[in-house]
């Protein structure tokens, strides 16, 4: 077992390589120790398949380079899942980065691992800037590539994508769902929204889950980052000038505070991140492609009104995150109803849908079931707990739908809500619901004009017709 020498004081964790071909991404690492003073290696070998995409070499000079740099913002992104295994105080990457994308890798292994820190008890400082790695080294800056003008649009199974999905199709961008790994949940979705469709598969290194299982240090990555660098990747593979999420803008606050440092579960679908990438990727990959949050002005509130506007979706989403876990067993059904997921989603759902609509997507009523009460309390953050490591919306919000249920007759006499009005609706401020569904407006500016017309106003008014 591992657990002795965990985290390793000495040992380097290096990128070995990164190629494409016949659209498969080949990225291999290789973390190097000592155990009882003999040397250690352990060889990872990531793979990332991209059905039908060209040879590099039979694209445009201009483009091949461009998928290039992508493939090595992919292989920074994806070493996460590998460096966490033994923290090795020392990286290589055998390659030099240039200033911004050494700037972006630091604050991902530091920002984007924070949780998995705060977690394990580390203190993670890693340097991409020493050794054979030139942080003073600028990128020529990148080229148009004239990509065409249509968007890949990130599908994860939930809410969110499929109002991006709606958005785009009432503004008439061309737009393809993409999806990253096997899930049947997620391909039922992309079938259902009419939209072209394009799996992605990834093959994580199996000497990784050996590690695992010997003791490794495990947890939290910026899935979100690494999931981005692959479609930034497709996106010059299948020429499409946009590549389109969709993080609301509660994804940017803190899941707690540690120490004075932030610490973000949804780090990786923050406004930091999405500015971070979006800035190495017009300046060293393509001038002409945009990556950015379709969904970013909205708190989670809002967007769950948006999609309570269509039942389109109600008998194929699903937010529970044990639907896509890659090891561990998945819900009998759709939803679990025992993970924060399942929680917010139900509450930040109910005062804008009818009641025997929410009852039949979730298949139970959740806000009825007085043993989850320290639950929907750590969504609320009361009480001195925090809200859970998971891609909840603010407490805020929490607190705001709360309030909406206990003035409607079909829900104030549920579990959840008769505790909420009596132990603590009076001993905390009522949120502005107003302020809390509408856009920012900074962020909207940044939205392209026809979507920012096409996700129109969010009306200020639960509607309980739905």
């Amino acid at each position: 077992m591992l657990t002795g020498l965990l985290p390793l004081t000495q040992g380097e964790f290096e990128f070995i390589s990164c190629d494409l071909a016949h659209g498969t991404a080949s990225l291999r690492y290789q973390l190097r120790y000592l155990e009882n003073n003999a040397p250690k290696r352990i060889d990872f070998l990531e793979t990332v398949r991209f059905p039908g995409a060209p040879e590099l070499s039979t694209l445009a000079p201009a483009r091949a380079r461009a998928a290039e740099r992508a493939l090595k913002l992919l292989h920074l992104m994806t070493g996460t899942s590998y460096f966490k295994a033994l923290v090795p105080p020392n990286i290589i990457t055998g390659t030099p980065l240039t200033a911004g994308m050494a700037a972006l890798a630091t604050a991902v292994y530091t920002e984007g691992l924070a949780e998995f820190a705060y977690q394990n008890k580390l203190k993670l400082q890693p340097e991409f800037n020493t050794g054979n790695v030139d942080a003073g080294t600028q990128a020529a800056p990148a080229p148009a590539l004239g990509l065409q003008a249509r968007a890949l649009i990130a599908l994860g199974g939930g809410k969110d994508s499929l109002v991006s999905v709606e958005v785009l199709k009432r503004a008439g961008t061309p737009a393809c769902a993409v999806w990253i790994g096997r899930s049947e949940l997620i391909a039922a979705t992309a079938q259902a929204s009419g939209l072209p469709t394009l799996n992605i598969s990834r093959e994580i290194s199996a000497e990784l889950f050996a590690l695992n299982a010997q003791g490794a240090l495990n947890g939290h990555v910026p899935v979100t980052a690494i999931n981005s660098a692959i479609l930034v990747l497709a996106a010059i593979l299948y020429d499409y000038s946009q590549v389109i999420f969709s993080n609301e803008r509660s994804a940017s606050a803190a899941t707690l505070i540690h120490e004075g440092v932030p610490v973000n579960h949804q780090w990786s679908k923050s406004q930091a991140f999405e500015s971070a990438l979006s800035e190495i990727v017009q300046t060293e990959i393509a001038a002409d492609l945009h990556y950015f949050s379709l969904l970013r002005p909205y708190s989670e509130l809002a967007v769950t009104k948006k999609f309570a506007a269509t039942d389109r979706y109600d008998a194929l989403f699903s937010s529970c995150n044990r639907n896509f876990r890659i090891l561990a067993d998945k819900p009998a059904s759709r939803w679990c109803g025992q993970c924060p997921k399942c929680h917010f989603v139900f509450l930040a759902l109910a005062p804008f849908v009818a009641k025997p609509r929410l009852l039949k997507i979730f298949g139970q009523n959740l806000l009825d079931d007085i043993d989850l009460a320290p639950a929907f309390e750590a969504l609320l953050e009361w009480n001195g707990a925090h809200k859970p490591f998971e891609c909840v919306g603010e407490a805020e919000e929490s607190r705001a739908a709360f309030f909406q249920l206990c003035e409607r007759a079909d829900w104030r006499e549920d579990a959840l809500v008769q505790h909420f009005a009596k132990t603590i609706a009076a001993k905390i401020e009522k949120p502005n619901l107003a302020s809390l569904l509408s856009p920012d407006p900074i962020a909207l500016a940044r939205i392209p004009e026809a979507m920012r017309s096409a996700l129109g106003d969010v009306s200020l008014e639960p509607n309980s017709k739905t």
